[in-house]
């Protein structure tokens, strides 16, 4: 009875603990193993051992040293939080990802920071319609000349200042795009591209069925997290732009779905 009772408090220390380290993971972005052992006053090995169980339930991801919190239904990054993080990578991935812009005429931007790099970075020198979600992205470009912007309707989402919901998807089913430009809180070979609201999700995936050619962009940190909603799969995206730190193998396995990858 000792034995069962004693089994029990160290189980529920053990939640306890791991429940800190994903609370940390979440306010500052990532936690280190070696900082978060010093915190909680327990070894190196046992942060690791707890990181283990919690990327195996979805909240986070590993890394070198680390970890860094896996967004869902339950968490979500504010667009103010996203600007800060993976700055030099998303600047990178945003100015080969306006590169392709080619010859297209008309341009679905997704919401969210890095799609907002893109646009920001879109060339100026001749006209184009830019359809967007996003209120920061709406207000970056209305004022260049040559653009016209063409904000959708619906409810604004107060997280990542953009429209959402049925009003939005709707308005977007109306267009024959020629290109989008699609953002998402997670991709894998095997789930596809995913984001924590179903709301969003309905956006992102009439952005898909409207649009000629896509382009997915995102820092490696986006590959192999999976949320809780499905919008499209790998295939449907002719490139995928990401950065160096996704490593070479794992972008062959993506290219292998058809999708050319760049890492930048």
């Amino acid at each position: 009875m000792g034995e069962s009772v004693m089994g029990r408090a160290v189980a529920a220390e053990g939640e306890d603990r791991r429940r800190r380290i994903v609370i940390s993971a979440r306010r500052a972005g990532s936690v280190d193993v070696t900082a978060i052992a010093a915190d909680l006053g327990v070894s190196k090995e046992t942060v690791r051992r707890d990181l283990s169980t919690l990327e195996r339930r979805g909240l986070v991801r590993r890394t070198h040293g680390g970890a860094y919190p896996v967004e869902s239904t339950s968490f979500e990054t504010t667009l103010a939080f996203r600007t800060g993080m993976h700055a030099a990578e998303k600047a990178r991935i945003a100015t080969a990802a306006a590169e392709l812009l080619r010859d297209a005429e008309t341009v679905f931007i997704d919401e969210g920071y890095t799609p907002q790099l893109i646009a920001e970075a879109l060339p100026d020198d001749r006209p184009l319609i830019v359809i967007t979600a996003s209120l920061a992205t709406a207000q970056v470009l209305a004022t260049r000349p040559r653009f016209t912007v063409l904000l959708l309707g619906g409810r604004v989402r107060g997280r990542t200042m953009a429209t959402v919901d049925r009003w939005a998807a709707q308005m977007l089913s109306e267009f024959v795009i020629d290109l989008a430009y699609v953002g998402a809180n997670g991709i894998s070979r095997e789930h596809g591209l995913t984001t924590p609201d179903p709301t969003v999700s309905e956006v992102k995936r009439q952005a898909v069925r409207s649009s000629r050619r896509r382009v997915f962009s995102g820092e490696y940190s986006k590959f192999g997290a999976v949320s809780f909603c499905r919008f499209a799969d790998a295939r449907a995206f002719d490139t995928i732009v990401t950065d160096t730190r996704l490593p070479r193998s794992e972008a062959r396995r993506y290219a292998l779905l058809g999708p050319e990858v760049l890492r930048v």
